[in-house]
């Protein structure tokens, strides 16, 4: 099965969260209402730096696809 990059995610425990799932490696759980991440695999890299960025990058895609859902939900 191929999974989408990312998942919304959605949980009555905690009504006012929002869970983004990013499926790809690394994979990992980001809380978009205070950035916080949960990861689901160990991340390696030779890189800090750039590793850096990479998870930076990630969290503005996750946030730019709860956009686009929303704007979907809405429209």
């Amino acid at each position: 099965m191929k999974l989408p990059k990312f998942l919304l995610g959605d949980n009555t425990d905690y009504p006012d969260d929002i869970f983004i799932i990013h499926t790809d490696y690394p994979q990992f759980i980001i809380n978009l209402v205070n950035d916080e991440i949960e990861w689901l695999e160990e991340v390696v890299s030779d890189h800090e730096s750039s590793l850096e960025n990479e998870i930076q990058n990630l969290i503005e895609e996750a946030s730019k696809f709860y956009d686009r859902e929303m704007e979907r939900y809405e429209g």
